[in-house]
């Protein structure tokens, strides 16, 4: 580790305690030993730093090394007082939220049904009461909440969905409730998030995620960084121009497959899992409707990359499914001579938006609780 040049002394102060906080986050319980092989700090330092952070309550005692030769060694822990974070993961049928210590550990998980139209308060009433409902005392207080949610969402958590913008409403009323933080994200964003720090994406640092869950949604990442655009519009690809399909007319989503069952002669008012599950066992009317929409995502794949043009295709949701995952590599054979394309698939299935939205609470929760520590500890007199 490099250390940082000579320097007024609360800079310094600050910078050491920094670095043994997301030391402790980053590895958990640790050493004093332990903690300057991560920072690179001396002895001194650690010991000056751990008396600062204590008396300050940021971290406290959690047991002692007996596995090490020797006497043995306290080792000290963030103070799980310092509260926890939220992940929530709103679908078009139920949320789903998990309960994170500032380490990311999940604490507690729930999930429940989720009004997704109606009055905006029985909205907040169920989020509200789900995540009351696996909060437990020894979490501390609840500091922030990341809620990954279908649709369009700006800069600052307006969310335009099919009933349309809410200017924010949503993201007012729920931190009134909760008391705290509130960041909504769009579910597809998290989920790409989730893929950029997993295995599908490895050696991919500028990716598509392209998944099905009710209609069909992308999450754009270049160079290591997700792109959300200038309005949060970035990734809506479900509108994208198609030979044969009018201008504006859906690309996939629940009315596109129910036409397509009906017109290969199957029931239309079975969901999309259930046509995969037939092509997979090999009914030929299911194979010839996962052609069709796998032909449909390749043009969608196509038009992403020839204009920003990403070295992979993580494919997500039901399009994660083997059955629909060979009719779109069938699809991009056909087409590899005029312009290849590569897909992996998901490392996560339906869990990456949770998972995403773990990341980001996890991040903005150790931020939020850093920056207080330090600003706080550098106002105490030595």
């Amino acid at each position: 580790m490099t250390r940082p040049p000579a320097g007024p002394q609360t800079l310094l102060r600050s910078l050491n305690a920094r670095a043994i906080l997301e030391a402790l986050a980053r590895r958990g319980p640790l050493t004093r030993a332990e903690l300057m092989g991560e920072t690179g700090l001396s002895r001194t330092a650690v010991t000056q730093v751990l008396r600062m952070l204590e008396n300050g309550e940021a971290v406290a005692s959690a047991g002692e090394d007996r596995a090490t030769r020797g006497p043995a060694a306290a080792r000290v822990a963030l103070n799980p007082s310092l509260g926890c974070a939220a992940a929530v993961h709103i679908d078009h049928h139920s949320a789903s939220v998990a309960i994170l210590d500032p380490t990311g550990r999940v604490l507690a998980e729930g999930s429940g049904p989720f009004p997704t139209v109606g009055d905006l308060a029985d909205r907040v009433d169920a989020l509200t009461a789900l995540l009351t409902g696996v909060l437990a005392p020894a979490s501390g207080a609840l500091r922030v909440a990341v809620v990954g949610v279908p649709g369009i969402v700006s800069r600052d958590g307006a969310i335009r969905d099919d009933v349309g913008p809410d200017g924010g409403a949503f993201r007012s009323a729920l931190e009134a409730r909760l008391g705290c933080d509130v960041r909504i994200e769009n579910d597809v964003n998290l989920a790409a998030l989730a893929e950029l720090a997993g295995t599908a994406a490895t050696g991919h640092d500028s990716f598509a995620l392209l998944t099905i869950d009710d209609g069909l949604g992308a999450g754009i990442v270049i160079d290591g960084m997700l792109r959300r655009g200038a309005t949060g519009i970035a990734g809506e690809v479900m509108y994208l121009p198609q030979p044969g399909l009018p201008v504006g007319a859906p690309v996939l989503n629940e009315v596109v497959v129910a036409d397509l069952a009906l017109t290969n002669g199957r029931d239309p008012g079975e969901p999309l899992r259930t046509h995969l599950e037939a092509a997979l066992a090999g009914d030929s009317a299911a194979i010839e409707m996962m052609a069709e929409l796998a032909g449909r995502l390749i043009l969608v794949a196509g038009s992403i990359t020839l204009v920003l043009d990403p070295s992979a295709f993580v494919l997500a949701g039901d399009a994660a499914h083997p059955a629909f995952v060979g009719a779109v590599r069938q699809a991009a054979d056909e087409v590899a001579h005029l312009l290849p394309l590569t897909f992996v698939v998901s490392s996560f299935g339906r869990e990456a938006t949770l998972l995403g939205a773990v990341g980001e609470a996890t991040s903005v929760l150790q931020e939020k609780i850093f920056s207080g520590i330090l600003t706080r500890t550098d106002r105490t007199p030595r």
